[in-house]
């Protein structure tokens, strides 16, 4: 503990608002902007050779261990994309897997854990997270990036219930009966648990706030497992609560919430208080609007599969996007979900070409104008 101090005392200060002009920032805030930003989920670099070569072999997690790589490994698609922002390289267990409760991230499977989440007693091995001793790593690589990026980094953590559902079911799972079964039969020790995992995301998204990130990207991937009614009343008050808490600390924020197969959620995820709403490739942009509302912007959506189909295909399915869009403020191109491993990285150079050179968004034009 005594070198954390001084680790803090060694970083660069960001100035405050540096990148309030930049266009990914105007987006998420639904003001105009020269040009549709973009960037891409899921550490877009691992398409890349030269991602394949600095990374090596081994858990993630040990690479998310070394600052320097893990500043290389999120310049990467920047530097080769011209992306509109980066989101920093990382995983969502990095906070539990940091405090102890066993969990690594096995190569072509994801996050496993070797005593998965059962009890109350569990809840024991889940103690709150302190960045400066147990991710000071992080911290260190988001203070790198803030100091050298001319684009803002998106820092981000995963949802309590995304989060939730690896420590329960053990790993990635199809159907999720573990955790819905243990929602239902002891709502108490559900609710715990939530909250425990929110106050550690909390606390992990703020470290990297703190440390320079300009923007923060909640995951909660697998929230469209849920019906709408269940998500409203043991989630949705979680995610809230974390959202405010960030804006408590760092108001102004950009902040976004993304899942996947979340369409019939959208109504509810626009309620969480970020300022965006990510939206997978299931649900056209245009129809995606309506649901969202006035009051929030959107990101998405093109989905990752169309871009192995050859530039014809992502060339279309990439103007589609932007046409559903529409010419009001608050759009940030990515894709419906993650960039696949063997997608073509010359395809993502050229979508991001393509929405710089054709996506624009109207100056005068409001969100609201486009409503029926």
């Amino acid at each position: 503990m005594a070198d954390a101090p001084s680790r803090a005392s060694q970083r660069v200060a960001i100035p405050a608002g540096r990148f309030d002009d930049a266009p990914f920032i105007r987006a998420c805030r639904r003001q105009s902007v020269p040009h549709v930003p973009v960037w891409f989920m899921r550490q877009a670099g691992r398409s890349l050779p030269e991602y394949r070569a600095a990374r090596g072999p081994g858990s993630i997690l040990d690479a998310i261990a070394q600052p320097d790589l893990v500043a290389e490994l999120t310049l990467q698609p920047v530097d080769r994309y011209g992306t509109d922002a980066a989101i920093f390289f990382s995983d969502i267990v990095v906070p539990v897997a940091a405090v102890g409760f066993g969990v690594d991230v096995t190569p072509g499977t994801g996050p496993v854990v070797a005593q998965p989440f059962r009890s109350r007693d569990d809840l024991r091995r889940l103690r709150p997270l302190e960045p400066e001793i147990d991710t000071p790593y992080v911290v260190e690589a988001v203070s790198q990036l803030a100091a050298t990026l001319d684009v803002p980094l998106i820092g981000f953590a995963g949802g309590p219930f995304t989060v939730a559902s690896y420590l329960i079911e053990g790993g990635p799972s199809k159907n999720f009966t573990k955790v819905k079964s243990l929602m239902h039969s002891d709502p108490k020790l559900w609710a715990d648990l939530m909250g425990v995992l929110t106050t550690m995301a909390v606390t992990s998204l703020r470290s990297q706030l703190d440390a320079g990130a300009s923007a923060i990207q909640v995951f909660d991937s697998w929230a469209g497992i849920l019906a709408p009614q269940y998500y409203e009343s043991m989630v949705l008050p979680f995610t809230k609560r974390l959202v405010a808490e960030v804006e408590t600390s760092h108001p102004g924020t950009p902040t976004i919430l993304f899942g996947v197969g979340t369409g019939e959620l959208l109504p509810l995820m626009a309620t969480a208080g970020t300022s965006v709403v990510g939206i997978d490739w299931r649900v056209p942009l245009d129809e995606a609007r309506l649901r969202v509302g006035p009051d929030r912007a959107i990101q998405g959506n093109l989905d990752p599969a169309l871009c192995l189909a050859g530039w014809d295909v992502a060339a279309e399915a990439t103007r589609e996007v932007l046409a559903r869009a529409g010419r009001a403020p608050g759009h940030i191109f990515n894709l419906g979900h993650g960039v696949l491993p063997e997608t073509d990285p010359g395809i993502l150079e050229q979508v991001v070409e393509l929405v710089h050179a054709e996506g624009r968004a109207g100056v005068e034009e409001t969100i609201q104008e486009e409503r029926p």
